[in-house]
């Protein structure tokens, strides 16, 4: 019997366990997780630092290097999560309506747990200790299949959490890690549908489109960010260039980073000579119409800052700095590109009406923002995108879970059906209808 299977059968056992451990077990249960992650602190970092030096071995990307990177901040913040996600109401058996129907009967309509979640997540971690949290507190098992690149982490923060989970009631088996690093694992746990009820891909282009592709269970897609900020003419240039700086380099590896600034026509020099004077160390990749329309501009700006401006591309490493950003001329393939890294693509556009059709057509429909002072505008804009999240005058970065009040995220939705945006808790839970009567027949 293949590792896959015999964790599959081990958590679908386990989902009745689960609907009978009371809200203070799973509250103690995640309380004395997060200690023990802050205890053990040096011991995670240890087996961290196996996967990150494997990981420069291997040639990984910088991008990546930081999306695996565990440091003291990012252990604490797991932890803070943690107990974020142990704070919150109980959701299993909420009553969410009801009503008697004519011949007598009760019916009301609850909340459940989905059963088993099937998490396949890339590089980071912390995905780990998330997934785990938020299963535990929603009722759910989950099985987690994380990446080559981060199995020694993976390992020591599953085993962490079953081993304190145990002491307070967790069910053996609600909580797995397919240890496999083979590609063969994922094909055969992505047909399972017979032990898991939800698949939930975190991670790569490739990665999603093998599982959408290929997967014989329901999976609710976790997107790709290619995040658009639109700067209207009314902004607050300054405001607007703290806004992208930090929508750009606060992280930049991260799925909620903007990777494309679309500029009003009428300020377009103005923002774009400010972007390239604050953005340190980022490379800003021009679209040919600005470029040409603002040649004579760009050419005193460059001269400025030393900037490249025969069209050869230098990759921008993570970490580096300059004097100001770097203008290079971009192709096409620039725009709808998820970089993950210190590039940003710039776009002009003559009004809002462009920036929505543009976004529409182009973003991953993650998260996108406007920067404006037209009330008009802006409502237009909030109303028009179709984005999992959108916002009006703040960075795209606080697309997540923890800044949303939910502790953790399993990932961030991008499709329409069950769940958008954020998932916390209550996504991970479905309903159903119980009716109680006194022997009605129809």
């Amino acid at each position: 019997m293949s590792e896959i299977l015999n964790i599959a059968k081990a958590a679908k056992a386990s989902c009745e366990q689960l609907l009978n451990l009371s809200a203070q077990a799973k509250s103690q249960i995640l309380n004395a997780v997060a200690d023990e992650l802050v205890r053990q602190k040096e011991a995670i970092k240890a087996a961290n630092l196996l996967d990150l030096k494997a990981g420069e071995n291997a040639g990984l990307s910088a991008a990546l290097l930081d999306r695996l990177e565990l440091t003291d901040a990012r252990i604490e913040a797991m932890a803070n999560g943690v107990r974020e996600v142990a704070k919150f109401d109980e959701v299993v058996g909420e009553v969410l309506g009801g009503w008697r129907h004519p011949n007598g009967m009760q019916i009301t309509k609850i909340r459940v747990p989905l059963g088993v979640l099937g998490i396949i997540y890339e590089s980071r971690p912390n995905v780990s200790i998330d997934a785990a949290a938020l299963a535990l507190k929603s009722g759910n098992a989950v099985i987690l299949r994380g990446s080559a690149a981060a199995i020694s982490s993976n390992k020591f923060l599953v085993n962490l959490f079953n081993e304190t989970g145990v002491k307070f009631g967790l069910p053996r088996g609600a909580v797995a890690l397919v240890e496999s690093t083979d590609k063969e694992a994922v094909g055969e746990m992505i047909k399972m549908h017979e032990f898991i009820d939800v698949l939930i891909p975190r991670g790569g282009k490739n990665l999603k489109d093998f599982i959408i592709q290929n997967a014989t269970i329901p999976v609710i897609e976790t997107g790709a960010g290619v995040c658009h900020i639109f700067v209207d003419e009314s902004a607050d240039v300054r405001e607007a260039v703290e806004i992208i700086k930090n929508a750009k380099t606060q992280r930049p590896s991260t799925c909620n980073s903007v990777e494309c600034v679309l500029l009003h026509e009428r300020v377009a020099v103005k923002v774009l000579t400010s972007l390239a004077r604050e953005l340190d160390g980022v490379q800003l990749r021009v679209h040919e119409d600005l470029w040409a329309k603002f040649g004579e501009n760009l050419g005193e700006i460059s001269g400025d800052l030393d900037a490249n401006l025969s069209g050869l591309k230098a990759e921008v490493k993570i970490g580096e700095s300059s004097n100001g950003a770097q203008l290079v001329k971009a192709d096409e393939s620039d725009f709808g590109t998820e970089f993950l890294s210190l590039v940003l693509a710039v776009k002009c556009v003559s009004g809002v009406a462009e920036a929505v059709s543009y976004i529409n057509s182009h973003s991953t429909h993650h998260s996108d923002a406007i920067l404006s002072r037209d009330y008009a505008n802006i409502e237009r804009f909030l109303n028009a995108v179709d984005s999992a999240v959108v916002y009006a005058n703040a960075s795209t970065r606080f697309s997540d879970g923890g800044e949303f009040g939910f502790g953790g995220e399993i990932g961030i939705s991008t499709q329409k059906l069950h769940a958008r945006g954020p998932m916390g808790v209550r996504e991970l839970t479905t309903s159903k209808y119980v009716v109680r009567g006194d022997g009605q027949i129809r």
